[in-house]
């Protein structure tokens, strides 16, 4: 369910468009976690807002310094436990914090091939646990590659890598490009919209 082509082509990519298509996740990830802070009255979704705001800044931004190793820090402390809620929002929230916790880990090593992997997984599996506890069932590898809400998932990822790709060199316009665009659409990868 998890192996995707994807995972061998972003070999290709510098660390730079791995570290974008990671915050492009982590941007479509975020209204999972603002939806259950709103929801249980958990922690600050602002906190993550804040965090993913200061990656997108080094990718845009020259010379752009953030100490990333107290932002993770602030991050951990704020990753709800499955086992403290009864609520199935819980576990989304939580795949959102380490995708973003992933990121952060690949701005701080320069590992980011394994955790652009990571990410790309870890944001598919969240959309095909939904599908599987919607249907009440588990599902083969079969069933998910054909399910509609998790082939939708792969085409988002497909594309945004396709716009990476296709760039020699840091694109500063394409970055603030995506950002701006996932922003405004506001919905996230199981289709929570992001209240404004």
């Amino acid at each position: 369910m998890l192996r995707n082509p994807i995972h061998l082509r972003l070999e290709k990519l510098a660390s730079w468009q791995h570290q974008t298509f990671m915050a492009c996740l982590c941007e479509r990830m975020y209204p999972n976690y603002q939806a259950f802070c709103q929801e249980t009255q958990f922690g600050d979704a602002q906190l993550y807002r804040r965090i993913l705001d200061l990656v997108w800044e080094t990718l845009t931004v020259k010379d752009a310094r953030v100490n990333f190793d107290s932002q993770l820090e602030k991050l951990e402390a704020a990753i709800p436990s499955a086992e403290d809620y009864d609520l199935y929002g819980v576990y989304p929230a939580i795949d959102a914090c380490v995708a973003l916790s992933d990121l952060i880990h690949a701005l701080l090593s320069g590992e980011t091939l394994e955790q652009a992997i990571e990410v790309s997984e870890t944001s598919i599996t969240t959309v095909a646990m939904l599908e599987m506890t919607q249907a009440g069932r588990e599902m083969t590898d079969e069933e998910l590659k054909e399910n509609p809400a998790v082939a939708d998932e792969w085409d988002i990822q497909w594309e945004i890598f396709r716009l990476l790709a296709a760039c020699e060199e840091r694109d500063i316009e394409l970055i603030k490009g995506l950002r701006a665009d996932l922003r405004e659409a506001a919905i996230s990868n199981i289709g929570i919209t992001f209240n404004q």
